[in-house]
């Protein structure tokens, strides 16, 4: 049985007992920390580490700009919302407004800050920023050269038709749609600003 705080009966904290790098790469890195619970037990813990990201609800006309692309992991094409890894220390608005410009070629005087989360804290230290697009003006798109893009403008409709059908099934689309559902009932996107 864990031993519990003395205030709030919530766990208390593991205590890292050694860390070992197991591999470093182009956008993560893994590393596998020894622990002690704080039930006197030790344990092994696998951490993905990971620079975080930004994404960015972008409503044009009424519609919900999304990029298309084949994704290895899950061996299939998804729909999300443009979005992509914080340079080293970047701000998350300046990563959110490239992103948007590379990926779909609009650009955004300004970027609204509607939620930060972390996106798989059971292994994983990634933190993503949720932005909203505001003062829009369209140009060209220059994505990545690794990257093979189909934009899209979805209505309401079609982008919960897209769930159903597994075309969008990533977290941080998902949570898109689902507030600027909730914003046609309450008349703003988002928990902040």
């Amino acid at each position: 049985m864990n031993e519990r705080s003395q205030t709030d009966g919530r766990p208390g904290a593991e205590v890292t007992l050694s860390s070992e790098m197991k591999y470093s790469g182009k956008i993560i890195t893994l590393q596998v920390d020894q622990v002690r619970l704080p039930s006197g037990a030790t344990a092994s813990r696998e951490i993905v580490r990971h620079p975080g990201a930004a994404a960015v609800i972008c409503i044009v006309d009424g519609k919900l700009l999304t990029v298309g692309q084949y994704r290895k992991p899950m061996d299939k094409y998804q729909v999300e919302i443009p979005a992509g890894k914080l340079d080293p220390g970047e701000d998350p608005a300046v990563c959110a407004a490239r992103e948007l410009k590379e990926e779909t070629g609009v650009s955004a005087s300004s970027m609204r800050l509607v939620d930060a989360f972390y996106t798989s804290p059971g292994f994983a230290d990634e933190k993503l920023y949720l932005y909203v697009a505001e003062g829009l003006e369209h140009g060209a798109s220059s994505p990545d050269e690794d990257e093979d893009l189909h934009v899209e403008a979805l209505t309401m409709e079609q982008a919960l038709s897209y769930i159903e059908q597994g075309l969008i099934g990533d977290a941080k689309t998902l949570m898109a749609v689902y507030l600027w559902r909730l914003s046609e009932l309450t008349g703003r996107i988002g928990l902040r600003g």
